[in-house]
């Protein structure tokens, strides 16, 4: 009877061949933090080869460093809303997504980001309440600390934060530390809180508007082909003149002032323009398709990749100051041991930033992309749509309004409308019932209408475990921050000091 045990040699060897794959396994776990590493220790040794001999020169070069953290924490978190929704839509993949939004965010940032920065962001903390250069540097790196610590926690868990709300809780953390519970503006903290609500319902409600247009006029037409080449046009024209009037608001202040009615008219005026160019092209388009939800999705893809990329260096050019706006100000004060109330952001602290921003993309970024296109309520490239130009119109309707908004809850919150409007609309809508009965009755495919909710969780519509981490990860945002911020204060000001 033949020996069936295996020999002891054999099993020696597949024990070391466990141990190289565990080995390589860990190995590639630890490349992008190692590049990430090496990115923090370049910037900063620049920051030390730029500030040679100046003085406070130890203090800045640890808070380039800092800085360059939070900036990859910035990529890794915040970015993702911007390509998620057109990856998870699959009008991209997720490389090309990974590329477009470094390469615009990159492009945003050092084109267009702020050259002024208010050292006390947002005006959260009164410049009288810390006048003690080491004390406002102090509480400055603190905030910056806490806020990117924050954002990584955020992002290992798999929630999309607001990296404004996150700056702005440290800002405020460090300020009550060091000078009270009176130094803080309380009005403007009042606002921003009102935004947690604002911008996640003002980004759903408009994203679910959209999308019950585009069911009501062109999907469940009769011929969606021909409603499609006349509605579509439209609806890119309207996207063009929003993120017209996006950019020329909130992209480009540092290259031309313009105010809201100019950028109304602007993106008025650019969206006729683009109407007018695109309607052969989408006739072109949509010749030969067949009349079905399929071939809408063609429409759509292009549009979607072009707001990515819009939306991407949008949000570098407003965004990276939340990293190096503090860095900024630690500089100017190191420099010149005064606190000011504004101070221009030198060229290499914006790079800092920028590339920051893109690296965390790059290396961390795809988690939350999938987080945010795939796993809170299936996109395709219609609602996608709906995501990236609610983005952009809640920002200037929000703008005209005078009302504090956040970037990641209103992308976030138009996710979020699209699924519960999509749950909505599955169930109750009589517009989809007649459809779906008139398609049956003329021996369509069959479709049964969703009635209840075990049915609606199994299909995934909108995840609830998803939404309540995300929202809970919103209101703790701001006081995590602040907590954090208050704590590592007392551990600065006995370094600097």
């Amino acid at each position: 009877m033949p020996n069936l045990k295996k020999p002891t040699l054999d099993k020696d060897l597949d024990k070391f061949s466990y141990m190289e794959e565990a080995a390589g396994s860990l190995g590639r776990g630890l490349i992008a933090p190692g590049i990430a590493l090496v990115f923090i220790v370049l910037c900063a040794l620049g920051a030390r080869a730029s500030m040679s001999g100046a003085p406070g020169a130890v203090v800045i070069v640890a808070a380039a460093a800092i800085g360059a953290y939070m900036a990859l924490n910035i990529g890794a978190n915040d970015v993702a809303n911007n390509v998620g929704p057109a990856v998870g839509s699959r009008a991209m993949t997720l490389v090309t997504a990974l590329i477009i939004a470094a390469v615009f965010e990159s492009a945003g940032a050092l084109i267009a980001g702020g050259d002024v920065v208010g050292t006390i962001s947002k005006g959260i903390i009164s410049p009288q309440s810390i006048s003690s250069a080491s004390v406002f540097m102090a509480a400055m790196m603190a905030a910056l600390v806490s806020s990117a610590l924050w954002i990584n926690l955020a992002t290992w868990i798999g929630a999309p934060v607001s990296t404004t709300h996150s700056i702005v809780g440290g800002v405020m953390g460090a300020g009550i530390a060091a000078a009270g519970f009176s130094a803080v503006n309380w009005v403007t903290m009042g606002s921003i809180a009102a935004s947690w609500v604002i911008s996640p319902f003002l980004g759903g409600l408009i994203a679910a508007g959209f999308l019950a247009f585009i069911k009501s006029f062109i999907i469940y037409q009769d011929d969606k082909i021909a409603a499609a080449r006349r509605w579509v046009p439209v609806l890119i024209g309207v996207m063009a003149g929003a993120f017209a009037s996006y950019l020329a608001l909130k992209g480009l202040k540092k290259i031309v002032k313009i105010d809201l009615p100019m950028s109304l008219l602007l993106g008025f005026l650019v969206g006729l323009a683009v109407w007018f160019f695109v309607r052969p092209f989408i006739r072109r388009q949509s010749e030969g398709l067949e009349n079905r939800n399929q071939s809408l999705r063609i429409l759509f893809s292009v549009p979607l990749v072009c707001s990515a990329a819009l939306l991407s260096f949008a949000h570098g050019a407003n965004d990276v100051a939340n990293a190096v706006g503090p860095l900024a100000a630690i500089v100017h004060t190191a420099e010149l041991g005064e606190v000011a109330t504004k101070v221009s952001i030198p060229l290499w602290v914006m790079a800092v930033g920028a590339f920051g921003i893109s690296f965390g993309l790059l290396l961390f970024g795809p988690k939350l992309i999938n987080m945010v296109g795939q796993q809170i309520t299936k996109l395709n490239p219609m609602r996608a749509y709906c995501v990236s130009l609610s983005a952009a119109i809640t920002v200037i309707i929000a703008s005209g309004l005078g009302l504090p908004v956040s970037s990641t809850h209103i992308a976030v919150g138009a996710v979020f409308g699209v699924g519960f409007f999509r749950e909505w609309y599955t169930e109750r809508s009589k517009r989809r019932l007649d459809y779906v009965n008139k398609h049956q009755a003329a021996g369509g495919p069959q479709v049964r209408p969703v009635r209840n909710r075990e049915e609606q969780a199994r299909r995934h519509l909108v995840r609830r475990a998803h939404f309540m981490t995300i929202i809970a990860a919103w209101i703790v945002t701001v006081p995590a921050a602040a907590v954090l911020s208050g704590a590592l204060y007392f551990v600065m000001i006995k370094l600097i000091g």
